[in-house]
């Protein structure tokens, strides 16, 4: 089934607009609150099975899609679509946020991230040959974490000191229990098998007080896609993600020692709560020497990452300016102690 909004006013297409956050007509003007549209102005076309070609109600033409897309584009007329049949159901997002850096401003975005970037090549720095940006919302899950860390270490106290001619070492031992209790509150792991794994990681922190009901309407003009793992498959990865936070939180408990050496740690860590949800990411593809380079940008907030190509000519000034730097210090601490460096 597609889902078309068209707009009460002209009958021409309406799109999620993330400036004012409403159904938006490019043609009228008109604006409308995705809480109050009619739907009246909702045209639907049912399919009997999940299959990968759907028809536009607007021109008639075939949209053809793979079988993870839930909001796309007619290639003919460019109606924003949702492919209702994959966000109902066991497929239907608990929530969204929506996109709040409109195109032109992902755009520009990008170009001020290119400029700033100290070890790139110059062609690059001037950010002309951005070769396509695209506004997808990214399934993912959100884990409500508890877990229950059981730790045994022993530890040392190591001092030294000394007394007439003789320099003693002092050396206690601490048998170390601590029992931890942490909850973990949205934890994001992204579900889509297509997207970088460590590009949706970097991606965080997204604004979860922003977070929506579902409703089709903020897919209206841009790309979805339905999950392909669902939270059980993701769970041992949510784990994992957690893991290294209460390693840590375990390592600020025990404090003041001279060493520490675990002999047993348990942890156990239960999901309480998974939701789906949809975020928003602005995928840029630039094309520089020959080769797309695929950057995402936080579609909230513009936070942009990815690997750009380095210059291996700034890389060598770069660290040939800490050599001098270090070199010049030397030189000064040599010249206030007396001596000379070669």
């Amino acid at each position: 089934m597609l889902i078309h909004y068209k707009c009460p006013n002209c009958g021409d297409d309406m799109a999620f607009d993330s400036e004012s956050g409403k159904l938006t007509c490019g043609s009228c003007g008109r604006t409308d609150s995705i809480e109050d549209f009619s739907e009246e102005f909702i045209t639907t076309r049912f399919s009997d099975e999940e299959a990968k070609e759907y028809v536009c109600n607007n021109c008639g033409a075939a949209v053809i899609t793979d079988a993870d897309t839930s909001a796309t584009t007619c290639s003919f007329c460019g109606a924003g679509v949702v492919l209702a049949d994959r966000v109902s159901g066991n497929l239907a997002p608990d929530k969204v946020i929506p996109f709040q850096i409109s195109k032109e401003e992902a755009r520009n975005a990008f170009k001020k991230w290119c400029k700033n970037g100290r070890l790139t090549p110059k062609g690059f720095m001037s950010a002309d040959r951005i070769k396509g940006i695209t506004g997808i919302y990214v399934p993912f899950w959100l884990y409500d974490l508890h877990s229950i860390a059981d730790v045994k270490a022993k530890a040392t106290k190591v001092r030294t000191y000394t007394r007439g001619d003789y320099i003693y070492t002092e050396t206690k031992y601490y048998d170390v229990r601590r029992k931890i209790d942490l909850t973990f509150n949205k934890v994001p792991v992204d579900a889509s098998e297509k997207m970088n794994d460590d590009l949706m990681d970097k991606l965080e922190p997204y604004d979860y007080g922003s977070l929506k009901d579902f409703k089709t309407p903020y897919l209206a003009g841009y790309l979805a896609e339905k999950y392909n793992y669902d939270n059980k498959d993701l769970f041992p990865r949510v784990k994992s993600k957690v893991s290294e936070y209460i390693d840590k939180h375990i390592g600020s408990t025990i404090s003041g020692y001279s060493s520490v050496q675990y002999k047993e740690k348990h942890v156990d860590t239960r999901e309480r709560k998974a939701s789906y949800v949809l975020l928003p990411v602005w995928m840029v593809y630039y094309d520089y020497d020959k080769q797309e380079h695929t950057f995402a940008m936080n579609g909230v907030n513009g936070k942009v990452v990815g690997k750009p190509p380095l210059s291996m000519g700034k890389v060598a000034a770069w660290f040939g300016s800490i050599a001098g730097a270090t070199f010049m210090m030397a030189k000064i601490i040599t010249f206030i102690i007396g001596g000379e460096i070669w």
